[in-house]
């Protein structure tokens, strides 16, 4: 299987490389991103080229609707400051709380 259909199979195409860089499709990848990953908002804006700015606005509409949680707060990979670390999966929150 290649690069380009191992993404397609795993539902998360790089949206650096998609010609569509709509603001929906940046908040639908935003949530999927989050759902296979623990991370900062700077580790994804690093990942996807999403701009910070609109994941703040995501992250905030996902905590209103109760489809994002903190993990937990430490340094960033990225940035090497302190920062809250976020995903939109119940199972690694668990994981990562017990």
């Amino acid at each position: 299987m290649n690069n380009s259909n191992q993404s397609q199979a795993s539902g998360l195409s790089n949206l650096n490389n998609a010609t569509d860089k709509s603001y929906a499709n940046q908040k639908t990848y935003y949530f999927n991103y989050l759902k296979k990953h623990v991370a900062t908002n700077s580790m994804v804006t690093a990942k996807t080229g999403i701009p910070q700015k609109n994941l703040t606005r995501f992250k905030r509409q996902f905590e209103k609707e109760g489809l994002l949680f903190e993990v937990f707060k430490g340094l960033c990979k990225k940035t090497k400051h302190r920062a809250t670390y976020l995903t939109t999966s119940i199972e690694l929150l668990l994981k990562y709380k017990v």
